[in-house]
């Protein structure tokens, strides 16, 4: 008989989240595939899990899942766990499951904690329909990039990980971008000191710098982009142009044109109205 490929997930934070069936399944299973055995053992020495474990990462994943695949074709079962959450998301495991799934052995998930699913639960977004992103590229040019593959879906929220060292430039990157956003950071989940901030960019932003531990723990957002809630920016000519349809349309006298586009549109401040004014003022 084959064995089985159990993909187990483990707590991210709070040892309480780990399942009963998790902890029947460590300990029944013959072989444990542990992203890092040294991080696992505490969680497998607090259940008294002694199921022997062997390192299974993105560094010899390839080599090393011969020797798992050859343990399940000789019918031992084993379990796939990482350091924290769902193994195979933003962590090793998929190739080991491919290969699994192409020996046409039974892989089974044995559910549990995941930080994406925990962020969108708090986030208050409609999470019907999101993206994931994982963690973010390095470079904030890549960074443009992926984001503006996935803008046109605005209304999606956005899910991705990041660092506590890159979390503040890259949320100056969203308020620089897209100020207008909702954001959902999430900081330590499950945690004692877990923290929500929530609010625009600069809002979260300007919480983050307030908290002297904000460079502890990892962090999860979730980023709702509002592309259609930011008032379009308009150069010094358009404002002109529209002070010039306002006065053919209404017969009305330049101040006045000015008056009326300040009240419908309040995006175009005063100051901003008043220079287009005077350059038309030269103009004419």
């Amino acid at each position: 008989m084959l064995g089985k490929l159990y993909i187990v997930a483990t707590p991210i934070g709070n040892l309480s989240d780990m399942t009963p069936r998790g902890i029947k399944v460590l300990t029944n299973v013959d072989i444990i595939a542990a992203e890092d055995t040294r991080h696992s053992r505490v969680l497998l020495s607090h259940f008294g899990i002694k199921t022997p474990t062997f390192s299974c990462h993105k560094f010899n994943e390839d080599k090393r899942g011969a020797f798992f695949i050859s343990a399940l074709m000789d019918g031992k079962d084993v379990a796939l766990i990482s350091d924290a959450g769902t193994p195979c998301i933003s962590d090793p495991g998929h190739k080991l499951v491919a290969m699994a799934a192409s020996a046409g052995l039974d892989v089974i998930s044995v559910c549990g904690a995941n930080a994406v699913a925990a962020a969108l639960s708090v986030a208050g977004m409609d999470a019907s329909q999101f993206i994931f992103l994982g963690f973010l590229p390095r470079s904030f040019g890549e960074i443009e990039k992926i984001i503006g593959m996935v803008s046109y879906r605005f209304f999606y929220p956005i899910v991705f990980y990041e660092s506590p060292m890159r979390i503040a430039k890259t949320l100056v990157w969203f308020e620089k971008n897209y100020p207008y956003a909702d954001v959902c950071l999430c900081n330590d989940l499950t945690k004692k000191f877990e923290r929500v901030y929530r609010g625009t960019p600069r809002i979260v932003l300007d919480n983050l710098h307030s908290n002297q531990n904000a460079q502890k723990g990892e962090y999860t957002c979730v980023i709702r982009l509002n592309i259609k809630e930011e008032p379009k920016e308009v150069d010094e000519l358009s404002i002109e142009a529209q002070l010039i349809d306002i006065i053919v349309k209404e017969g009305c006298t330049l101040k006045d044109a000015g008056n009326l586009l300040h009240k419908k549109n309040n995006d175009y401040g005063k100051k901003a109205i008043y220079a287009a004014s005077l350059r038309l003022k030269e103009l004419l």
